[in-house]
């Protein structure tokens, strides 16, 4: 075969029509795997390997390590339940996130100032989609998990930054406990 008719009444030759065909097949796939690249590994997947960096607020955890678990539940409300968590520095924790709304949520681990940073990227950019360790995305009736160690004594914060929810007050604070110190 060496020449297909198109629509338009022209002829192209069956090497050009397999080049368009082949380069809409690249475009397709680059755009299709937008979020999915976008996203990186699902949250709670605990085969995908985590990424550990550490951050003011502490470094991803191994689950091995993890001996207890909290569980956080989040709600059209736009609260979370408990809101305050206290935890012993050095501690890894589970942190079992429940989302128990009808809408989307996210418990995300952070400073103040980062929070409210990426918060304000959010409302700009509602549909960006992230994927960090210290970061859950929960569908509602889902559970998402976060496995983090605690290794910066002080006061953070978590929040659901979904555009809109942050700003309806979806925050929480971790105190993390020195030796020696009361609670």
């Amino acid at each position: 075969m060496t020449e297909s008719n198109t629509s338009s009444g022209g002829a192209v030759s069956a090497g050009a029509a397999k080049r368009a065909l082949g380069a809409g097949l690249v475009l397709l796939a680059i755009v299709g795997a937008g979020p999915a690249l976008a996203h990186g590994t699902p949250h709670g997947d605990d085969k995908a390997p985590v990424r550990k960096e550490q951050k003011d607020w502490g470094i991803a955890g191994d689950a091995k390590a993890s001996k207890r678990r909290i569980e956080v539940r989040m709600g059209d409300d736009m609260r979370f339940k408990p809101d305050r968590i206290e935890v012993r520095l050095g501690e890894t924790v589970t942190l079992e996130v429940r989302n128990q709304g009808k809408l989307m949520h996210e418990f995300v681990l952070g400073t103040k100032a980062e929070l409210d940073a990426h918060a304000a990227m959010m409302v700009k950019h509602p549909g960006m989609e992230h994927d960090e360790p210290y970061m859950a995305h929960v569908a509602p009736g889902k559970t998402g998990r976060i496995v983090w160690t605690f290794n910066r004594a002080g006061e953070f914060d978590f929040a659901c930054l979904i555009a809109g929810h942050f700003q309806a007050g979806m925050v929480g604070k971790v105190r993390v406990l020195a030796p020696g110190s009361g609670s």
